[in-house]
């Protein structure tokens, strides 16, 4: 466990990626994407917690049509580094049957985890399943599938922020930042 001393030396030691100005604008993009694709189909856009916590609060505030809100809380990893089945947590509410899927999560690192989601709801009885991400890391130890929907790329780092955390804290911060590389 940190100390907030520790805590505040991480945070003024690192290195800030993408600001907020800059998501901001990504998300507006996405917004635009999303709402040219789906402004027509009902769906329900489904935040993966607690990564995609925020960036499905900024883009719901951009998205200007019908739509229904859920969550998963779903994670291959609980407390460990590497993980290979799902562990869900929370399994969504909502009758999504028959229905448009949007799934948001905060960044797109393999996509092992945001993979096997859209396999559930697909698998599970969603008509169509999209994909949303606030963060592509740039990298080649990726999964074959890409989401519909990307908001920046940013180089291989271990990245907080924006919902994203460094060991649980951090969430909250309004930009991209990335631990300084010794």
């Amino acid at each position: 466990m940190h100390n907030i001393d520790e805590l505040n030396a991480i945070f003024s030691d690192s290195d800030c990626l993408i600001t907020e100005a800059e998501l901001n604008a990504a998300i507006d993009n996405m917004a635009a994407d999303i709402s040219e694709d789906l402004s027509d189909k009902l769906p329900i856009v489904v935040c993966v917690m607690n990564g995609g916590l925020l960036p499905t609060a900024a883009l719901l505030k951009r998205l200007q049509f019908p739509l229904e809100l859920d969550y998963v809380h779903a994670s291959r990893y609980g407390m460990e580094t590497s993980g290979n089945s799902l562990q869900w947590t929370k399994f969504p509410q909502s009758d999504f049957s028959d229905r448009n899927v949007l799934i948001v999560d905060d960044i797109f690192d393999q996509g092992h985890t945001l993979e096997a989601i859209i396999k559930w709801f697909e698998t599970s009885g969603a008509k169509n399943v999209y994909s949303a991400t606030i963060i592509n890391k740039v990298h080649d130890r990726k999964v074959t599938m890409r989401p519909d929907y990307n908001g920046l790329d940013v180089e291989d780092r271990f990245l907080f922020g924006f919902g994203m955390d460094y060991q649980g804290y951090f969430r909250n911060l309004q930009g991209i930042y990335a631990i300084k590389e010794q």
